[in-house]
């Protein structure tokens, strides 16, 4: 209470403590740590300023990754596309592919040597698709997730938790101490024989291991290798050591979730964790197109923070030629009412509503009977609604309490309300659209028997896609990989354990 959130930041950072101020959207904006790394911008508006947005969200080594054009005008290109599409129709010059893989990625090898969230989630999805994954991991420092629940049966283990488990999907696990010279050669070896690396420790971890890309080029010159942290490779704040939690607070979303009278809210898991994952595997799956292309390799600096950043970009710009600064609004929106969550009948039982227009307004008004809000000339407009919304939220919740939660999301979608039954993870299990579209896969884990995994947000024509087999027990493919692709002999294997 002493000192100033930037101060405390600036101690951290000097004397390798985590601290991660709960940054408004304008301490945001005057981060320096971005400015360093030139991540910022310039977008000018129609008839108004120039602001600062999100901007290229990784450093590639090769300097490849650009803004080729700004957001279009409407129809700001609608001559020149006519013209394009009049022209007689010329045949695409695709590259050829070698092989005949029968998944996207199939023939392709990554030594994974991250851990958490965010690596391990990149190189799970081209697991998923056909490529070989190796998991680098060690017994003496294991992921600590892999100690994290739930655990099966409630029984903690190194092979018992399922949130390891859903991260690390159709891969396989090797068991390596780097920090043994022996172990490191190994790793080396896995290196020269991998077209992707990843990695996901602190800033200078990897180049202490002595796999820096440097290193790693050296062994392998075509690899694509891909470095992510909270706050990148360079800048002031690179050093600072964490989780997802504290991007999201230094990144402004912890700022503006929660309730209007309650102090700042985490936004549910580490938030960065789960958007971060999303760009890698676009990165990776474009550096494989060039290496396939060109037959160079790549490195790749990915700031957590940088690419969460463009899930704030309308309100860091409104902040800026609006001067509205976004915060705390509970379940609720700016622009339209009512929207909340309200409790139904029951035990714990709650429903998402989202009215969006005037059309979807008078419906709602029909279901609860309330022909008063329809005649009612404030209600008729959404300006009107959300000066009512107080009002609105203890009638909707008034109704809600005597309904059954399921019961009114199917009312409501049918009368073309966005609504939605608030759900544990234990109802998505049994959610019906999940069952339909084959989201979750059970398969048999080696100690935890037959369990769910979660699949794809999307469906394959051409193949049927999804988690190939469950994540690996720590080490189980150790022999397999050190024999079958490093071929070591069985009496180099035993002396190297």
């Amino acid at each position: 209470a002493r000192h100033k959130k930037v101060e405390l930041f600036e101690f951290g950072l000097r004397n390798g403590v985590t601290l991660a101020p709960v940054n408004n959207l304008e301490e945001l904006l005057s981060l320096q740590h971005l400015f360093e790394r030139n991540y910022w911008r310039d977008l000018e508006l129609d008839n108004g300023p120039i602001v600062k947005a999100p901007g290229l969200w990784a450093k590639p080594s090769n300097s490849s990754l650009s803004i080729r054009r700004s957001a279009p005008k409407l129809d700001e290109h609608g001559g020149e596309i006519r013209t394009e599409l009049a022209k007689p129709a010329a045949p695409k010059d695709y590259p050829e592919t070698k092989g005949t893989e029968s998944l996207p990625f199939e023939g392709i090898r990554v030594a994974d040597f991250a851990w958490v969230g965010v690596g391990p989630i990149s190189a799970k999805y081209l697991a998923d698709h056909g490529a070989q994954v190796i998991r680098v991991e060690s017994e003496k420092r294991p992921d600590v997730l892999r100690v994290g629940g739930p655990h099966k049966d409630g029984q903690p283990g190194l092979n018992r938790s399922q949130f390891f488990g859903d991260f690390n999907t159709s891969k396989q696990s090797m068991g390596l101490d780097l920090k043994n010279p022996e172990a490191l050669e190994i790793a080396k070896d896995l290196i020269r024989q991998s077209d992707v690396m990843i990695e996901s420790f602190a800033p200078g971890a990897i180049k202490r291991i002595g796999l820096s890309y440097e290193e790693v080029k050296k062994l392998n010159p075509r690899i694509i290798m891909i470095s992510t942290c909270l706050m990148g490779q360079t800048g002031p704040a690179s050093v600072l050591a964490g989780y997802g939690y504290h991007a999201s607070a230094i990144a402004g979303f912890n700022d503006v979730t929660g309730f209007p009278d309650l102090g700042p809210y985490l936004p549910w898991v580490a938030y960065t964790d789960t958007i971060a994952p999303r760009f890698i595997t676009i990165l990776m799956a474009s550096a494989l197109d060039n290496l396939r292309r060109t037959g160079q390799g790549v490195y790749i600096d990915v700031a957590q923070i940088e690419t969460a950043l463009h899930f704030l970009a309308p309100e860091i710009i409104d902040l800026q030629s609006n001067g509205h600064l976004a915060t705390r609004m509970a379940n609720r929106s700016r622009f339209e009412a009512p929207q909340g969550v309200y409790r139904c009948a029951g035990e714990d039982n709650w429903i998402a509503i989202a009215v969006d227009n005037d059309l979807q307004f008078s419906k709602l008004a029909m279901i609860l009977n309330k022909n008063e809000w329809l005649t009612n000339q404030t209600l008729a407009t959404t300006l009107g609604r959300i000066e009512c919304q107080d009002q609105l939220d203890c009638e909707i919740s008034d109704w809600a309490l005597d309904q059954n939660a399921e019961e009114a999301m199917v009312e409501l979608q049918e009368a073309g309300i966005p609504a939605g039954v608030v759900q544990k993870s234990s109802d998505l299990l049994k959610d019906p659209q999940y069952a339909h579209r084959k989201f979750y896969r059970y398969m048999k884990h080696p100690e935890m028997g037959d369990i769910p995994y979660a699949g794809h947000q999307y469906q394959m024509s051409s193949y049927e896609n999804g988690p190939r087999f469950p994540a690996p027990t720590l080490g189980q493919h150790s022999f397999e990989i050190l024999g079958d692709l490093l071929g070591m002999s069985d009496e180099a294997i035993a002396e190297s354990y």
